[in-house]
Order: C-alpha cells, then sequence, then structure tokens
C-alpha cells in the first residue's frame, strides 16, 4: 500500500497531540521551561539543516522573493482567520492559539529530508521504514508540542499526509522526470530553506522577535524552481 507510511505519519501525529493535550494540567513554569527548551532545539535544527545548501546564494533568492510573494498573498493572515474560526467553535481559552500551533507543527513535521526520501521511498519500492521512523519523531514532538501550542498541533496531520502522499503517489513520475543527481541537489536545497523556515519558527517560541513564518512559504516553490533551472542550464 503506496500511502501506508504517509496514514501512519499522520497518525501518529494525531495520537502523540491527544497524549500531548492530557498533558497541560502540568504547572505554568515547567511549561514555560518546556516551551523554551523546544525553541532552542528548534533553533539548532533549523541551523544544521541551514547548512546543507551547497550554494546558499539560491536559499536567500528564494527567501526573498517568496517572502514578497507571501506577503502579498497574505498566507499568515489567511491562516490566522482559520485559526480564529475553529477557536470560536472549540474554545480558544482551553485549547490555545489553533493557528500557531497549526503553522508550527505544520512545518516541522512538512520540512526536512525524512519527508521528501520517506515518500519516495514508499511510492518506488513499497519501503515505508523511513516515515515509520519518522512517524515515532513526530509523535513524540507533537506530544510536547501540544502540550503546550495546544490542539492546533493535531491539524498539522493534515498537509503531512497530503504533502507526503501526493509525492508517494507521484513518485514514479519524479523519478522518471528527475536525474538522480538533481533530485539529490533538489532535497539538499529545500532542506536547506527549510531550515531557515524552521529557525524562525524557533525564534518565535522563544518569543524573541514574531516572524510571520507562513509568508516566507513561496521561497520552498521558489527554490525548486532555481534549482532545476540552473540544473538544466
Amino acid at each position: 500500500m503506496v500511502l501506508l507510511g504517509s496514514i501512519v505519519n499522520a497518525l501518529g501525529i494525531i495520537v502523540g497531540t491527544l497524549l500531548g493535550l492530557l498533558l497541560r494540567r502540568i504547572p505554568e513554569q515547567m511549561k514555560q521551561t518546556i516551551l523554551i527548551a523546544i525553541g532552542l532545539s528548534v533553533v539548532v535544527l533549523g541551523i544544521d539543516m541551514a547548512l546543507k545548501s551547497a550554494n546558499f546564494f539560491y536559499v536567500i533568492v528564494s527567501l526573498v522573493v517568496g517572502t514578497v510573494i507571501g506577503e502579498w498573498i497574505r498566507i499568515e493572515d489567511k491562516l490566522h482567520q482559520m485559526g480564529s474560526m475553529l477557536e470560536r467553535k472549540l474554545g480558544k481559552s482551553q485549547n490555545g492559539d489553533i493557528a500557531q500551533g497549526f503553522v508550527t507543527a505544520t512545518l516541522i513535521f512538512v520540512v526536512g529530508a525524512m519527508a521528501i526520501v520517506g515518500a519516495l521511498d514508499s511510492g518506488l519500492r513499497l519501503d515505508h521504514s523511513v516515515l515509520l521512523t519518522k512517524s515515532m519523531i513526530d509523535g513524540f514532538t507533537s506530544m510536547v508540542l501540544a502540550s503546550t501550542l495546544g490542539v492546533g498541533v493535531l491539524f498539522s496531520a493534515i498537509p503531512v499526509f497530503l504533502y507526503q502522499g501526493s509525492i508517494a503517489l507521484f513518485a514514479n513520475v519524479i523519478h522518471a522526470f528527475l536525474p538522480a543527481a538533481l533530485l539529490e541537489l533538489l532535497i539538499a536545497e529545500l532542506t536547506a530553506t527549510g531550515g531557515v523556515l524552521i529557525f524562525a519558527i524557533g525564534i518565535n517560541i522563544l518569543g524573541i522577535k514574531q516572524i510571520r513564518v507562513a509568508n516566507l512559504l513561496p521561497s520552498i516553490i521558489i527554490i525548486t524552481v532555481i534549482v532545476v533551472v540552473q540544473y538544466f542550464n
């Protein structure tokens, strides 16, 4: 079953979130310390990912162009509008900032090499081992995130499934049209660009400065275009 790994990954996030919500009764001071620990970990993860780039200039260009597009179409505002709608139904006081939890968790779970490589393995060889490993990591991470950011983390399971599932379903097409060298380069640059976004999330979690991270998302598409065009020129 091609989508098995993606399904298990989404379920891992859901189960982890539900367990995390049960832990929300821990003392507020402990929550704040946990949140700082998460923020520091996310910052380090982002730096590690960003260093995977073979040409960081491409990453810079993609971030600048992607941010202009994201600010123009106001992705962050739209996500917060959706979060506000859900909060009215679920109750913000009990479930936290849904938009923040959703955006933070989605970027952490979606951006990275494991999501791409694992989905490709699922589609090409029906080997789900990478995504099954990722589901355990994401499950634990979602539990920790949900204990501080709330139920919004649960909704990240939807884009994770759609993103990884799409790659798995079209893996044969991707493999046929993209040379192995290009695919390897693309994964590295996507990981690096995503690492900058992950770093920005860590800054948000630590409360150093509020960055509209969702408005940086188009940079993922821009870096893909840049790498592909550069490779064939």
